[in-house]
C-alpha cells in the first residue's frame, strides 16, 4: 500500500491508508489513547481502543519512528478535520531517545543555546521547521522574480586568492601550500559575469570573520545577489529589487501557506513605490548628527517606525550613503560627489539589502583606488575586465537569514538558521 501524507488524508475519507513518521505524541486516557505522527506535511491524530494495540503504543517513546495502517474517519476536531481509526502500529526501527525538550508543545521551552545544540532534533519542532520553509519558499521566489527578467544564476568561487573586497576581517586557510580565503561576498565575480550575460544573480555562502555577537550577525550566511546591466543609475537596481521583493513575498504566500499559519504571519505588502529618504534626510529623521558617518541599529529601527508611520511601508529606502563608508567600486553622485549613488533598504526597521552602482570605467577604478592609497595589484585580475569594456551596472544583496527573521518576527537570527555557525558555535 502506497504511503499517504497527513495533508492528503482528507481525500480518503472511509479509506484504509498507511501513513509513516514520527512519534509526535501519546495519550493515554482511561478509555482510549490517542497517538499524533507527525511527517513533512503536518500531524495525523491516530486513536486507539484496541487493548493489544494500546499496549504496542504504551512502549513507544516520543520521535520513534513508526508506521500506521488505519481506516480514514471524519472528526471535525482533530488535524485537518480527519483522524485514523483501527489501526495497526508497527516500529520501522528502535525505540528513539526522547530529545531534551518537548517537540508536542506549541513553542519550545528549551532556551536558543540548547535548541542550538541539539538542532537536528529542535529543527523537527513545527515552528522551527516552518520557518526554513519560509526560507526555501523565499530563495524560490528570489529566483522565479529575476529568471522572469531574464537573469542567469551563475556559481562563483567561495574560496580567493586575496582579501581585498572588504578588508581584513577573512578566514584564512591553506590551499595546497598557498595562503586562501574564504570570500566574503561574490561582489567582483558578479560585476564581471555583468559583461558575460548582463543580468545575473547567485543564491550562495557568504563569510565574515567580524567578531559581532549580537542578534542579527552571523559568520556564515546566505547571501542574494543581483547584478544588472546598462542602468541609468542606482534607482534602476532600486526598481529591480523593489519587484524581486515583492515576488519573494509572492512565493512564500503560494508556497509557504502552512507555515505562514503555523506561526501566524501574514507577509506585508511592497508598495508600489518603496519610499526612499536620502542619508542626510535620514539622520535628521532618526535625530542622529548632521556628521554621523553611518547609520546605527538605534537610527534604523527610528527610520522603520518613520516609515510605518508616515508611508504604511514596513520597507524604506535610504540613499546617497557617504562615499567614504562605501567600497572603492561604488560610483559617485554626479551632483554630490562626496555621497554615493548606493543605497540601503530596511526592513521593518533593520537594514536587509546594500546596494548602489558601481563604477564601470576602467580609469575610474585606478582613481577610486589612488585616492584611497590601495595598490592596483591586488585588484588586477577583477580591473582587467574593465580594460576591456563594462557597460554601466549595479546591483544589491540580501541577506537570506536576515529576511526570514524579519518577517517571522523572530529576536535572533540563529531561530530562522538551521545550523549557524557564529563567533562561539562551530557545531553541530
Amino acid at each position: 500500500m502506497q504511503r499517504t501524507l497527513s495533508q492528503h488524508l482528507p481525500a480518503h475519507v472511509g479509506e484504509t491508508v498507511r501513513i509513516a513518521g514520527w512519534v509526535h505524541r501519546r495519550r493515554l486516557l482511561k478509555s482510549v489513547a490517542f497517538l499524533i505522527v507527525r511527517d513533512a506535511a503536518g500531524l495525523a491524530q491516530v486513536v486507539v481502543t484496541d487493548p493489544a494495540v494500546r499496549a504496542e503504543l504504551e512502549k513507544l517513546t516520543e520521535e520513534t519512528v513508526v508506521e500506521v495502517t488505519a481506516t480514514v474517519t471524519s472528526n471535525g476536531t482533530a488535524p485537518a478535520g480527519v483522524e485514523l481509526t483501527d489501526p495497526t502500529v508497527r516500529p520501522l526501527g528502535p525505540l528513539a531517545v526522547p530529545p531534551p525538550f518537548d517537540l508536542y508543545r506549541p513553542a519550545l521551552t528549551a532556551s536558543l543555546p540548547t535548541q542550538l545544540d541539539n538542532a537536528p532534533t529542535a529543527l523537527r519542532h513545527p515552528r522551527r521547521s516552518a520557518a526554513l520553509r519560509v526560507s526555501a519558499a523565499a530563495v524560490a521566489g528570489f529566483r522565479d522574480a529575476l529568471d522572469a527578467r531574464d537573469f542567469v544564476e551563475i556559481h562563483t568561487p567561495k574560496v580567493v586568492s586575496s582579501s581585498t573586497e572588504s578588508g581584513a576581517n577573512v578566514f584564512a586557510l591553506d590551499w595546497f601550500g598557498r595562503p586562501a580565503y574564504l570570500a566574503q561576498s561574490p561582489q567582483f565575480y558578479k560585476q564581471l559575469m555583468v559583461g558575460v550575460f548582463e543580468r545575473v544573480y547567485e543564491v550562495g555562502p557568504v563569510f565574515r570573520a567580524e567578531p559581532h555577537d549580537t542578534v542579527r550577525h552571523l559568520a556564515q550566511y546566505t547571501s542574494l545577489d543581483a547584478e544588472l546591466g546598462f542602468v541609468a543609475d542606482h534607482s534602476d537596481v532600486m526598481r529591480v529589487l523593489r519587484d524581486t521583493l515583492a515576488g519573494m513575498l509572492g512565493t512564500v504566500g503560494e508556497r509557504a501557506g502552512g507555515a505562514l499559519a503555523t506561526l501566524d504571519v501574514t507577509p506585508p505588502q511592497v508598495p508600489a513605490e518603496i519610499p526612499a529618504v536620502h542619508f542626510s534626510e535620514a539622520l535628521t529623521i532618526a535625530g542622529a548628527p548632521a556628521d554621523e558617518p553611518d547609520l546605527a541599529p538605534a537610527h534604523e529601527r527610528a527610520l522603520g517606525e518613520w516609515a510605518r508611520r508616515e508611508h504604511a511601508s514596513d520597507f524604506l529606502f535610504v540613499t546617497g550613503y557617504p562615499m567614504a563608508k562605501r567600497p572603492f567600486y561604488t560610483h559617485p553622485d554626479p551632483a554630490r560627489p562626496a555621497y554615493s549613488n548606493g543605497f540601503d533598504l530596511l526592513f521593518r526597521g533593520v537594514e536587509l539589502v546594500t546596494g548602489g552602482q558601481r563604477l564601470h570605467r576602467h580609469a575610474d577604478y585606478l582613481a577610486a583606488l589612488a585616492a584611497r592609497g590601495e595598490p592596483v595589484e591586488p585588484y588586477a585580475g577583477y580591473l582587467d575586465a574593465f580594460r576591456h569594456g563594462m557597460p554601466p551596472h549595479g546591483g544589491f544583496a540580501i541577506g537570506l537569514e536576515r529576511f526570514v527573521a524579519r518577517l517571522v518576527g523572530a529576536a535572533n537570527v540563529r531561530e530562522v538558521t538551521a545550523f549557524p555557525r557564529d563567533l562561539h558555535r562551530l557545531t553541530p
